[in-house]
């Protein structure tokens, strides 16, 4: 009977190891693929374009109202619309000021990214950095995502305040709870709530 345990302890062991090994070496292995994938998908469409499908705009902004009496800004070193989806800019050096209560300004900026005009949804890739005064997070990717009023940063996220710090594979935060969800590798969660 003990032999009978000692085989299963061992397979336990070995499924246990195997579980930690692929979630810490393979798992981040496959975002920088994707992340690879999506920053090559971008540079062909960057190469292909051509004056005929795309509209090429430069110190480009926008300015738009978000819950009534909310304002926020997008702005753009060059960008591009294609003739095919008019209602999306693609944008290098893309920067969103967003204007929330109690006069709190908070600033995105990303080397690359695009923004739906009907929707307001900004996606931002490469070098994300947020800033709101005390609080500063960096990542590779950010969603603003108007239309399910939440964020999703990910891809080596830092969240650095005056208290502490913290670093996460994907934080969440949804404006309408104010709820933060923190995922770390292996699928455990955290949330927390903001106190003002």
């Amino acid at each position: 009977m003990k032999k009978k345990q000692q085989k299963i302890q061992i397979i336990l062991v070995s499924i246990g190891l195997f579980l930690i090994l692929s979630t810490y070496f393979y798992y981040p292995y496959i975002n920088k693929i994707k992340l690879d994938e999506s920053i090559s998908t971008q540079k062909n469409i960057d190469n292909s374009l051509s004056d005929d499908q795309s509209t090429f705009f430069e110190n480009m902004e926008y300015e738009g109202i978000y819950d009534l009496n909310k304002t926020f800004t997008v702005r753009s070193q060059k960008a591009h619309i294609l003739n095919e989806s008019p209602e999306i800019v693609y944008m290098t050096q893309m920067h969103v000021t967003l204007y929330l209560d109690e006069g709190k300004v908070v600033n995105i900026t990303s080397d690359k990214g695009s923004y739906n005009k009907i929707t307001y949804d900004c996606f931002f890739e490469q070098n994300v950095q947020v800033k709101d005064g005390e609080t500063k997070i960096f990542a590779e990717n950010l969603e603003l995502l108007a239309t399910k009023n939440i964020v999703e940063i990910y891809n080596d996220v830092n969240l650095i305040y005056p208290t502490a710090s913290l670093q996460a594979d994907k934080i969440n935060y949804d404006f309408t709870t104010k709820y933060f969800k923190v995922s770390m590798f292996g699928g455990n969660a955290v949330k927390m709530r903001v106190v003002e």
